[in-house]
């Protein structure tokens, strides 16, 4: 016989309010706008806009690119805003945009460890993996957005200083500015995917840490020892696993007859190492105890 308020047979295994659905809990949509009006996300769309303006305001100031032995994208950046758009991704892609995503990654789980609020979203109750996969895809969300801000931004203010044409060449010819559209979107996609292994970094770092920045700068950091390992040439052929060795494959997509085996090496490998990263942030977190 059971006293009154002992939880017996299923309701003992089915403790949930009436109605509950885990996977109605904290929508993409109310995770997004909060991350929208967050200070960071407009101080970083604001950086990203603006870098397009200062380059064609250095142009202007110390005139055309000068053209010193090999030929490059850079001595083409006043040829037309097609040309412009390409030369923003490829000052940025080493490092510029590395930031945002690990900042959008990075301070998904920590943020809210830090603001001692992980706790009670828990509490809600909001299932762990529910809460990982929620900030994760906004995450990502916002990284791209953050991929395609740059080169749209230099796409139009290039249009307005070097006037629409078609995308030159550096090696010599040119690409309609139809293709040319096409490439770069095939350009930015590639940047995207080669920055999922930052992203994998800084989640998976975010859900070790209560510190935000611990995880932003751990995923920074470990980009940029990639790329001095892929400099190192003694390494010979092992430099093909590392993510930093292919970053710059989209070079490739910019040619008379796109070439697709370097871009296709580069994302498998970005793909593999961020499908682990993430992972280990899923497993990590679900047995994880939640102190703040």
């Amino acid at each position: 016989m059971s006293t009154p308020g002992t939880l017996t047979g299923p309701a003992r295994t089915d403790p949930t309010a009436p109605g509950y659905r885990p996977g109605r809990t904290l929508p993409l949509r109310v995770e997004a706008v909060r991350q929208l009006r967050r200070r960071r996300t407009q101080v970083m769309a604001a950086v990203l806009a603006l870098l397009p303006v200062v380059m064609v305001a250095a142009f202007a100031i110390g005139g055309e690119p000068e053209r010193r032995g090999r030929v490059n994208l850079m001595d083409t950046a006043t040829a037309s805003g097609l040309n412009f758009a390409a030369v923003c991704l490829f000052v940025s892609a080493g490092f510029l945009l590395v930031v945002p995503v690990a900042l959008f990654c990075g301070d998904t789980v920590a943020s809210e460890a830090g603001w001692s609020s992980l706790r009670y979203l828990l509490a809600a109750p909001v299932p762990r993996a529910r809460l990982l996969w929620s900030k994760l895809v906004v995450a990502l969300a916002f990284s791209a957005a953050a991929m395609v801000l740059l080169p749209l931004v230099g796409l139009l203010v290039g249009i307005l200083a070097y006037g629409w044409g078609p995308l030159q060449i550096p090696t010599g010819g040119a690409l309609p500015a139809g293709e040319a559209l096409g490439r770069l979107a095939v350009v930015v996609a590639f940047v995207y995917v080669s920055q999922l292994v930052t992203a994998g970094l800084a989640f998976w770092l975010s859900t070790r840490t209560d510190a935000p920045l611990g995880a932003v700068g751990g995923a920074v950091g470990l980009t940029i020892v990639g790329n001095v390992l892929d400099a190192v040439t003694a390494l010979g052929d092992w430099r093909a696993f590392l993510p930093a060795h292919w970053q710059f494959a989209w070079v490739d997509a910019l040619q008379p007859e796109i070439a697709w085996s370097g871009m296709l090496q580069g994302a498998s490998v970005s793909v593999s190492y961020a499908l682990v990263l993430f992972a280990l942030a899923f497993r990590g977190f679900a047995g994880k105890d939640i102190v703040s």
